[in-house]
């Protein structure tokens, strides 16, 4: 629920039980606003509100021991004297980072960790990414033709996908936090890149453009959205547009995670071309990859890119196109099975 609402934050739930029976719920909402476990205590009943020091509270992420946008939820549930937390993973944010549960415990609270940790790792592995890895989790996205091509061979724009599938890739791009071009795609297909069919934020747009000869009247210029062109030859911004400047001396990708990683950027939508995706996929640097087919052919064009070390996890219709999702066997956020996108 909170995907593309909270980040750079996790997105974490709590549920608070007294004797088997649940007496509050909550989760975290929006960025800067309260955290799960003061929703969950929020919500509680005032007919129930004398049992919260004999209740248990379950929560996704250890409750967080520093003041950032708001006060520290460890020092809450003392005051609030709960007797027994439950939590799936500690943070791995460095400001907390198990002082969260030092906090519970040397106030006589009982807590237990890592209760479903797969699973919290994998609803939360955008963030768990982020301050683990450094760098945002990465999710190559692509449609492809029934006999395997991207593209036509003059790279002119190409409809593969149907209106229901597009609407969700719009819906996926509110929920990450950047999205990414290359050039050859900036320039045939002259993209948006924004969340027109869905309603939520837009994501950053990033795309490359060594010389900066791309045309000012492209989509990607159009101020709607923040927007980084990745060049070698200037550093500056002019309202929604960052020039950024990178060594194409060498691969740009390192560069860029970095960039985006000082920027407290959790996601990155990989969209193409087939050139810019096949090197994200040859540098090992991909969490997930979601691929559409659909049911026409081209017969002679760009081929599509060649994933390696791949899991499939995920198959499903969307009318007449198939989407499969996969995982990086190598990825220590690995798909737990029952859990959505």
């Amino acid at each position: 629920m909170a995907k593309g609402h909270v980040s750079p934050n996790p997105m974490v739930g709590a549920v608070l039980v007294h004797n088997e029976r649940i007496i509050g719920e909550g989760w975290h909402q929006q960025y800067g606003q309260a955290h799960a476990e003061v929703n969950c205590l929020a919500s509680v009943a005032d007919e129930d509100r004398q049992y919260i020091p004999e209740s248990s509270m379950y929560v996704s992420l250890e409750p967080c021991s520093h003041f950032g946008k708001t006060p520290p939820c460890a020092n809450r549930l003392v005051k609030e004297g709960i007797k027994n937390v439950v939590i799936c993973n500690k943070d791995p944010f460095a400001q907390v980072n198990g002082r969260g549960v030092e906090i519970l415990q040397s106030n006589g609270i009982s807590v237990t960790t890592g209760v479903l940790a797969d699973a919290g790792r994998w609803v939360n592995r955008r963030f768990f990414c982020l301050h683990e890895q450094q760098r945002p989790y990465i999710i190559l996205k692509w449609a492809q033709t029934a006999d395997g091509f991207i593209a036509p061979t003059d790279r002119s724009r190409y409809p593969i996908t149907n209106a229901q599938s597009n609407q969700l890739v719009h819906k996926w791009r509110t929920e990450e936090d950047a999205i990414m071009v290359g050039f050859q795609t900036a320039l045939n297909d002259n993209p948006q890149l924004t969340a027109r069919l869905w309603d939520g934020k837009n994501p950053l747009r990033i795309v490359t453009d060594k010389n900066l000869t791309l045309p000012s009247s492209l989509k990607l210029f159009d101020n709607g959205a923040e927007t980084w062109v990745l060049n070698s030859k200037e550093e500056n911004s002019k309202g929604n547009l960052h020039h950024i400047q990178l060594d194409f001396n060498s691969s740009i990708i390192p560069q860029l995670l970095q960039r985006l990683y000082e920027s407290n950027k959790q996601s990155l939508i990989v969209e193409g071309g087939a050139v810019l995706l096949q090197t994200f996929i040859d540098a090992g640097l991909w969490d997930e990859a979601r691929v559409f087919t659909g049911p026409a052919k081209l017969e002679a064009g760009i081929k599509s890119p060649v994933l390696q070390q791949a899991d499939m996890v995920m198959q499903s219709h969307i009318s007449t196109d198939t989407l499969q999702v996969y995982t990086n066997t190598a990825t220590p956020y690995p798909y737990v099975n029952g859990y959505d996108l």
